[in-house]
């Protein structure tokens, strides 16, 4: 896909996004994990960042709760990163499936509507990956599976003029979405540990965990 149609795209994902719930139930999640130790300072990491609308929005959050953020967004389009670089965060170029980070080197990271692109196999690795680099919470956020809901999405995108690549994306996403038991047991057979999942308002599900070996 060319640049600009993939930049097109997602900023209809960041709409969709702040309309249908997807930053709300991320930052729902991130509430949860922000200051309960009495840290003044909190570090982000964003696989598949996409454009950086969720770190950023991340960020006005910790800063709203007088703590000092500093976001990460990883993507595997440098054109994307570009723009993300504009939302304040640190844009990597890197692979979902091979973090260059630390191990247990971030607070929290996080995978928003990007593991439903993955075969069960990379979406496992992905998890790992995600619990080998955060040393607070790991949180995913996805699209609930529903026939429902891509109907709704499809209808949606005319009047909020979505590019046809946003609509036939939004349709298959949306179906290869999971239910809450499904993400719960991916998070577990991935990193052992046992998520606290629900589901959320705009067909979405979300699993939080602390991370094997995490600390304080």
């Amino acid at each position: 896909m060319d640049d600009t149609t993939r930049k097109r795209s997602l900023d209809d994902v960041a709409r969709s996004n702040t309309i249908f719930g997807g930053a709300r139930a991320v930052l729902v999640e991130l509430a949860s994990a922000l200051g309960g130790d009495g840290a003044r300072t909190m570090t982000v990491l964003d696989v598949g960042t996409g454009i950086g609308d969720i770190p950023a929005r991340a960020t006005q959050e910790a800063l709203a709760r007088g703590l000092t953020s500093s976001a990460f967004g990883i993507d595997i389009s440098p054109s994307l990163l570009r723009v993300a670089r504009a939302s304040g965060i640190t844009p990597v170029c890197a692979d979902a499936l091979a973090l260059p980070v630390a191990t247990k080197s971030v607070d929290v990271a996080i995978c928003s509507q990007l593991l439903h692109h993955f075969e069960t196999r990379d979406a496992v690795t992905v998890l790992r990956e995600l619990d080998r680099g955060a040393r607070k919470r790991g949180i995913v956020s996805d699209l609930r599976r529903s026939w429902l809901a891509a109907a709704g999405i499809w209808i949606a995108s005319f009047p909020l003029r979505f590019h046809p690549v946003s609509r036939h994306d939004g349709v298959v996403s949306v179906l290869r979405g999971f239910t809450t038991e499904e993400l719960s047991q991916a998070v577990h057979t991935a990193t052992s540990q046992q998520p606290c999942t629900h589901r959320r308002l705009g067909f979405r599900t979300t699993a939080s965990w602390v991370p094997k070996g995490a600390t304080a």
